[in-house]
C-alpha cells in the first residue's frame, strides 16, 4: 500500500473520505485509534464495509460505476489499528486525522501520527472547530500539516477547504491540492480563520433565515423556497464577489447601508465596499472590481453566465414558459 492514504478515524468523516478515494481507484487505510476487543473491532470494521457498501451501490443505481466493480472498488478499503506492530502508516503518503472534535483526541491522533507517519508525510486535520494553528504543535513536523475541510457528504461534495499557517510549506499544499484533484475534488486554500470560507458563509445566512421565521416576515416553507429558487440558484452560477462586481459594489453599499439603518448594524457593509467605490472599482460597468475584467469581453462573459443560468433554470424546471397569443396564430 504504497503511497495509500491514512485516515485516522472510521467515523463518519473517515468513511467519507475512504470512499472519495477508492472510487478513485486509490487504496486508503483506516485506522481505529480506540481500544477495542478482537469482536468489537471486527464489528466496527463490518459496518464500516457496510456502510461504504451502500453508499457505492447508490452510485452504481446512478449511473456512476457498475455494480459488478463495487467488491473491486471496496477491496481497496484496508484496515489497523495502534496495536499493529507492522505500522502500515509508514506507507501513507497523506494522512487525514478524522476523530471526533475534542482536543484530547486530536492530541492522541496525533502523536500517534508524528511517531508512526514518515517524515515527508502530509498530515491533514478535517476539523471544523480548532484553527490550524492550534493544532500545528500537536505534529512533529509543522511545516507539512494543514487543515483540510470536508464539506458532507464527502464523498459527493466537490469543495475541500485547505487551512494553512504561516509555517506550512508551499510544497505540501501543492501535493494535497494535486490528491484532491486528482479524485475529482475541488480545493480552495484559506489561512487560519474560525469558519473557514463556506461555515462562516452559511451561519450568517443560517441564522438570519432562522431570524424571518422568529419574526414572522414569512413561513419557514416560503423562505426555503425563495431560498432554493433565488438565492441558491443565482449563486450556483455566480459567486458570492462576482454577484457583487455584476449588479455593483455601491448598489450593496446602499442596500446594505437601508438594512442596518431598519434592521440592525449586522448589516452594515465592510470597508472595503466604500473603499472600493472610492477607487472607481464597482464592479463589470468600471472594468474592475473584486476581479479584474480589463482582458475580458464583457459580451462574451455575460452570454455565457446567462447560458450557465438557463441551464440550471431547465434543470429546475424553471424557465419562463411561452404561451402564444391570439396575435401569435396563423392567419
Amino acid at each position: 500500500m504504497t503511497n495509500s492514504i491514512g485516515i485516522l478515524g472510521a467515523g463518519r468523516m473517515g468513511r467519507g473520505i475512504a470512499l472519495s478515494y477508492i472510487f478513485a481507484g486509490v487504496p486508503v487505510l483506516l485506522v481505529d485509534l480506540k481500544e477495542r476487543s478482537d469482536d468489537a473491532r471486527e464489528a466496527l470494521l463490518k459496518s464500516v464495509l457496510e456502510e461504504i457498501g451502500k453508499d457505492l451501490e447508490f452510485l452504481a443505481r446512478v449511473g456512476l460505476v457498475e455494480a459488478d466493480r463495487v467488491p473491486d472498488i471496496l477491496s481497496l478499503v484496508h484496515f489497523s489499528h495502534r496495536q499493529d506492530t507492522k505500522n502500515p502508516l509508514q506507507h501513507c503518503a497523506i494522512i487525514y486525522e478524522g476523530v471526533p472534535e475534542v482536543m484530547a483526541a486530536k492530541r492522541d491522533a496525533f502523536s500517534y501520527a508524528s511517531d508512526c507517519a514518515s517524515d515527508d508525510a502530509i498530515i491533514a486535520s478535517t476539523t471544523s472547530t480548532f484553527l490550524v494553528t492550534d493544532l500545528a504543535g500537536l505534529v512533529s513536523n509543522h511545516q507539512r500539516f494543514m487543515n483540510a475541510h470536508w464539506l458532507n457528504p464527502a464523498h459527493l461534495m466537490p469543495l475541500v477547504e485547505i487551512s494553512r499557517s504561516d509555517e506550512t510549506d508551499q510544497g505540501a499544499i501543492d501535493s494535497l491540492i494535486a490528491s484532491l484533484e486528482s479524485i475529482g475534488k475541488v480545493p480552495v486554500v484559506c489561512s487560519a480563520s474560525p469558519g473557514y470560507i463556506v461555515p462562516r458563509i452559511q451561519a450568517l445566512a443560517m441564522n438570519e433565515a432562522a431570524r424571518l421565521v422568529e419574526e414572522g416576515v414569512a413561513s419557514a416553507e416560503d423562505i426555503d423556497k425563495a431560498i432554493s429558487v433565488g438565492f441558491g440558484i443565482r449563486f450556483s452560477v455566480l459567486g458570492v464577489l462576482e454577484f457583487i462586481d455584476w449588479g455593483g459594489g455601491d448598489i450593496l453599499h446602499y442596500g446594505s447601508k437601508y438594512l442596518a439603518e431598519n434592521i440592525g448594524s449586522r448589516f452594515e457593509a465592510p470597508q472595503i465596499i466604500a473603499d472600493n467605490m472610492r477607487l472607481g472599482r464597482n464592479g463589470l460597468r468600471d472594468g474592475k472590481g473584486f476581479f479584474d475584467y480589463k482582458d475580458t469581453d464583457i459580451d462574451a462573459y455575460r452570454e455565457q453566465r446567462m447560458l450557465d443560468f438557463v441551464a440550471q433554470l431547465k434543470h429546475k424546471n424553471l424557465l419562463p414558459r411561452y404561451k402564444a397569443t391570439t396575435d401569435d396564430a396563423p392567419s
